[in-house]
């Protein structure tokens, strides 16, 4: 849920607490995360405004539902940590594209190798596509010479997933990123 600045908001709605937990008996946990018992919900409530903490029913699914006395903003603080921290260490994978046609020229395709070596070596996927002009679609042949070609080139910084997949005028390659 994001508010107006665009900040990140927890929602309460992700646990009950306090008195918004309606079940009759509840299994308490403490705040130091000791087995209380199964206790009614009064008393629950009760031991947690002492400690001056709050209410949460973690297990609603349970018979009876589970609660534990926590401080719940510290609770959501540190929550929202942790999946913040998680999609810091995600790695994204992006699709880079490098276009080639059937007369291309020897230097030309040593540099789009070197592209491609370039955007595997970073652990991107690579897309290679070679667009066949008016005629050359009736000699598909040279486009897959080229295409055979450029995949030798990059046979120590990726491998294709399968064969090129020829689609309307396009002849495409995917090239994953080696494992190292």
């Amino acid at each position: 849920m994001f508010d107006l600045q665009g900040v990140l908001t927890i929602s309460k709605q992700e646990h009950l607490i306090n008195e918004e937990i309606r079940a009759s008996e509840v299994r308490l946990i403490g705040a130091d995360g000791e087995q209380i018992g199964i206790v009614p919900i009064a008393d629950a409530r009760h031991l947690a405004e002492e400690k001056d903490l709050d209410l949460v029913l973690i297990a609603p699914q349970a018979t009876p539902p589970v609660c534990r006395v926590m401080d719940y903003g510290k609770f959501c603080f540190e929550q929202a940590k942790r999946e913040k921290e998680a999609r810091k260490k995600q790695q994204t994978v992006e699709i880079k594209e490098v276009q080639l046609s059937c007369k291309i020229g020897d230097h030309d395709l040593q540099t789009k190798l070197n592209h491609a070596h370039r955007f595997l070596q970073d652990g991107n996927k690579v897309k290679v596509v070679l667009r066949y002009m008016n005629r050359e679609l009736r000699h598909q042949e040279l486009g897959h010479e080229v295409i055979a070609r450029f995949e030798e080139g990059c046979a120590g910084f990726g491998v294709a997933d399968k064969r090129p997949v020829l689609e309307g005028r396009n002849l495409t390659l995917f090239l994953n990123p080696v494992k190292k």
